[in-house]
């Protein structure tokens, strides 16, 4: 583009420069415009539309599901013209443990093999061997009247637990009862005063829906986590297992974690000498989906066992990859991740639903 620098012409050459861009101006830009007024129908009072192009904004990146950004383009208020492509990514997050259940913080990528939907990653990322990502934290506890007799008990211990566990500034978390209807008494925040009082306001009493309140919390709570950043999702649930009323099943809850990307731990409010179905049920939710489930015997116990949850947390290993053939039909995905060593256990989910490309 040619810019006239006006103040160094004199007056006369200022008016023949004006008259010559004048002139060029009109054949370059008028004459066209007079030919799509003669030949469209815009001539008869129609005025066509402009063109316009608009792309979603790219999600951010969120544990344990691949991330989605649609291929296509667009162009800036400075004309600038960007072309946006796929990026699929998985954050994997999982402990080791040796055969004393001790966890193993110093290992490395090489010490691991990895199969996302049998086939190996087409490129790993980075690999942390802990992570300091923020936590969303669920405390759900169960307030059927089964628990009347040691609730008072699991209330100390669990605001004990989010007192210790959450960092200000940096983790969240949300509590929500349940007996025949799940019930949130406080919403995702990081005020220890807040969090305790919405634990004292539960009160026991009711029949048992887990499956509902598990399923209700993963889709309300932390499936909406998905397009707002990257978060290690945790559910807390304290109950005996027995569901009596849930119009949800097992799977249907495990499945909803599983699209939530959500880490379930569990312990057992079964004070029984003898471990029941609940039990299984619970550790059935926490195995599914990279927990771990607490069985402890005496009440006592419970309190420990927030604190082995506590140590998990600041205990995991963190991997990004690409994963091999990805296609997004929301399919399940599953995970086989193991560790070369035999005596080391890895922990983490079974796998993953692909999310759906957009129509």
């Amino acid at each position: 583009m040619i810019h006239w620098k006006y103040e160094q012409l004199n007056c006369k050459w200022r008016g023949i420069c004006l008259g010559v861009a004048t002139f060029f101006f009109a054949i370059l830009v008028g004459t066209p415009n007079r030919l799509q007024a003669q030949n469209s129908p815009a001539s008869a009072g129609h005025t066509p539309p402009s063109a316009t192009s608009s792309t979603p904004a790219p999600a951010e990146n969120s544990a344990a599901k691949p991330t989605q950004q649609s291929a296509g383009s667009e162009t800036d208020q400075n004309g600038a013209y960007t072309i946006t492509t796929v990026v699929n990514e998985v954050n994997l997050f999982f402990t080791v443990t040796d055969k004393h259940g001790h966890f193993i913080r110093n290992l490395n990528e090489n010490d691991f093999s990895l199969l996302d939907a049998h086939m190996a990653p087409a490129e790993v990322y980075s690999f942390t061997q802990q992570t300091n990502l923020p936590l969303r934290v669920g405390l759900i506890i169960d307030t059927s009247s089964s628990i009347r007799s040691r609730f008072q008990f699991e209330q100390n211990a669990a605001i004990e637990f989010l007192l210790s566990v959450l960092r200000p500034r940096v983790d969240q978390a949300f509590v929500m009862g349940f007996d025949v209807t799940p019930n949130i008494t406080q919403k995702y925040t990081n005020n220890g005063d807040l969090l305790a009082a919405g634990v004292r306001k539960l009160a026991p009493g009711g029949g048992t829906a887990l499956y509902d309140a598990t399923y209700t919390a993963c889709r309300d709570q932390m499936l909406p986590l998905t397009t707002t950043g990257s978060f290690r999702k945790t559910l807390i649930i304290l109950s005996d297992g027995d569901d009596d009323q849930s119009h949800a099943t097992l799977d249907d809850a495990v499945k909803m974690c599983q699209r939530a990307e959500t880490t379930v731990y569990t312990v057992s409010t079964n004070d029984s000498p003898s471990r029941d179905r609940g039990d299984d049920i619970l550790k059935a939710m926490a195995v599914a989906t990279g927990g771990s489930a607490f069985t402890p015997f005496r009440m006592e116990d419970v309190a420990n066992s927030f604190q082995s949850i506590q140590e998990e947390l600041r205990s995991q290993y963190s991997l990004v990859y690409k994963p091999a053939d990805f296609k997004a039909d929301g399919a399940f995905r599953p995970i086989y991740l193991t560790c070369f060593d035999h005596d080391y256990k890895v922990r983490t989910m079974k796998g993953y639903f692909a999310p759906k490309a957009p129509n």
